[in-house]
């Protein structure tokens, strides 16, 4: 079974980190929630989600890869810990998958694993990002490095995870389950 450690830190956008949880859990991915301090742990929109463990349980080393999900504070304080850093670095040293969405590609920045790759993130962080290529694509896969924009793009990197980790039949599997590849199939009648 593939395993995927979720990174979590108070401020945190609610649905980019349950939504990819779901869509990994789905899929047959272990997850597990891994809190920076305490294991209730705060999203941006006071939404409370009860982590399995704590940074300091470590060293988990043993996953397929990391995820860490946006919201401007959580993504600041995942930038700001050395012990998000070194996960960081040796997920992508290690020829693992590192995935971020929204403001959290500023910690794989900061990390210095960006230099040479193609990624994207929230509009509004676009200037943190100095090392990579960045282009405005919703979801973006460069060698191991996978990054996508905001919370309305939480299940697509969801199933580009699955995709990543060799689990194409199961990610095709999710998306028609949740009736994704029916809303994308039918985009021309929803109204933004």
């Amino acid at each position: 079974m593939k395993k995927f450690l979720v990174l979590l830190a108070d401020g945190f956008e609610e649905t980019e980190a349950v939504t990819v949880i779901d869509v990994l859990r789905r899929g047959g991915v272990g997850v597990v929630l891994c809190a920076l301090e305490n294991k209730q742990v705060e999203g941006s929109r006071k939404i409370v989600i009860q982590a399995d463990t704590t940074i300091d349980a470590g060293p988990f080393t043993d996953f397929d890869g990391i995820y860490l999900p946006g919201g401007a504070k959580g993504a600041t304080t995942l930038r700001d810990d050395e012990r998000v850093q070194e996960l960081i670095r040796y997920y992508k040293e290690e020829g693992r998958k590192v995935a971020a969405i929204c403001a959290a590609p500023i910690a794989l920045e900061r990390a210095g694993v960006l230099k040479g790759e193609t990624v994207t993130s929230n509009p509004n962080f676009r200037s943190h990002i100095k090392d990579a290529d960045y282009v405005e694509d919703p979801v973006v896969v460069s060698g191991n490095i996978i990054t996508s924009r905001a919370a309305g793009t939480a299940l697509p990197i969801g199933l580009e995870i699955l995709r990543q980790l060799g689990l194409e039949k199961e990610a095709k599997q999710v998306s028609s389950d949740m009736l994704f590849d029916f809303l994308m199939d039918n985009r021309e009648k929803i109204k933004a």
